[in-house]
């Protein structure tokens, strides 16, 4: 979650409505079940680590005063780590999910680079694995572990050309729509 705020600040600073606001905007309904105070929780341990900094703004008569927050050059050093790593050995799908939209919304990566660098490390682990099954020397317990394991990654690389799919068209339409 940590890394998934300090995306979303790197587009511009902001309250931690605003960021609560935005992550369940980009989870659809998977977004009703989030604690409010979760982001809050979040933006205090990020202010401990030295990652965000945050400023009181004056409210309006009838609302408290606000935080806005912002990265520090070590959030947005820790940002740019987070998109460039490549994690699949068991994804969670949502954090990929929130990568590709907050790396979007910021402009700090094309999201269809990041499907690419993930579908590279799931062919490879699927090849390893489609490798190591067919070796007939494998015990046929492991080999059903194996086939689970094939199985597996084929389905994530399903799930990785549906999303290229989508962040492709949504890339063409606002060109289109620039035109």
């Amino acid at each position: 979650m940590q890394d998934v705020v300090l995306a979303m600040l790197a587009k511009e600073p902001a309250y931690g409505y605003d960021l609560r606001s935005r992550l369940r905007a980009a989870l659809g309904p998977l977004g009703e079940a989030m604690n409010a105070g979760q982001i809050y929780v979040t933006l205090t341990r990020l202010a401990k680590a030295g990652l965000v900094t945050s400023q009181r703004v004056e409210g309006l008569p009838d609302r408290p005063d606000r935080r806005v927050y912002a990265l520090t050059p070590a959030g947005q050093q820790r940002v740019a780590a987070w998109l460039a790593e490549v994690h699949w050995p068991r994804p969670d799908l949502t954090e990929f999910h929130l990568k590709l939209v907050a790396a979007a919304a910021a402009r700090l990566a094309d999201p269809v680079d990041l499907v690419d660098a993930q579908r590279r490390e799931v062919l490879r682990r699927l090849r390893d694995a489609q490798r190591a099954a067919l070796d007939r020397a494998v015990d046929p317990v492991v080999g059903l572990l194996l086939e689970g394991v094939v199985l597996r990654l084929r389905a994530d690389l399903e799930w990785l050309e549906a999303c290229e799919r989508t962040w492709t068209g949504r890339d063409q339409a606002g060109q289109e729509g620039k035109r």
